[in-house]
């Protein structure tokens, strides 16, 4: 199965670059270069792409609004994929909010690039929990979000595993610790991510982080 991709990047150069890179992997293909976020949305939207590369810092439309348009078409099969130069970077902070699936830096070496576009692409968590943990809970506000909204419509249960998403655990780990079998414990994952509105696990731990629910069922220690 072929990736398709769409490059986002304010600079030729730089798109030209990435296109070669992922050029050079037999099972993706850039389908579309957009030169600022508002236009890589247009593309997502027409091109129904697999994955939008998409830097975060563009003129006019920058990545986060960006993101932000993709997500509002609503198509769970789109992901985008940030590349920034900086890791603890508010943007990159912010994009996640907005849906982005995960971020890259831009020396990031070519087959390490080949394999975040499939991982996104799959679904799965791009990095370490720690390092998505570390990033969110930099800028993340000091005093959580009232609890109310979608968050106070979570269940008891429910918070349990959303905190341990948080804290960086696996369905079966977070099985082990509240005594559940895997599968129960992936309905309530796929539960959370519908009842929230979300997109995956990543957006999991900012809304976790957010309205202070990071820790819950002894998840922090």
């Amino acid at each position: 199965m072929t990736v398709r991709v769409v490059v986002a990047d304010d600079q030729a150069v730089v798109r030209a670059g990435l296109r070669t890179v992922l050029a050079a992997a037999p099972d993706i293909e850039v389908v579309g270069e957009a030169s600022d976020g508002g236009a890589a949305a247009e593309l997502a939207e027409s091109l129904r792409p697999d994955v939008v590369l998409m830097d975060v810092r563009m003129p006019g439309t920058d990545g986060i609004e960006g993101t932000r348009r993709i997500r509002a078409l609503r198509d769970p099969a789109i992901r985008v994929l940030v590349v920034t130069t900086f890791d603890l970077d508010r943007h990159v902070y912010d994009a996640l909010r907005a849906g982005a699936s995960g971020f890259v830096l831009k020396d990031v070496e070519p087959e390490d690039l080949h394999v975040a576009v499939r991982t996104v692409h799959a679904g799965h968590e791009l990095f370490a929990p720690s390092v998505t943990r570390r990033l969110v809970g930099s800028f993340v506000p000091a005093e959580p979000e009232p609890d109310g909204g979608p968050a106070g419509a979570l269940t008891e249960r429910e918070r349990e595993v959303l905190g341990l998403v948080a804290a960086g655990l696996s369905n079966a780990e977070i099985a082990g610790r509240l005594v559940l079998g895997p599968t129960t414990v992936k309905t309530h994952v796929s539960n959370l991510l519908t009842k929230l509105d979300l997109r995956d696990r990543v957006q999991l731990v900012v809304f976790a982080y957010e309205h202070g629910l990071v820790g819950a069922a002894g998840a922090g220690g």
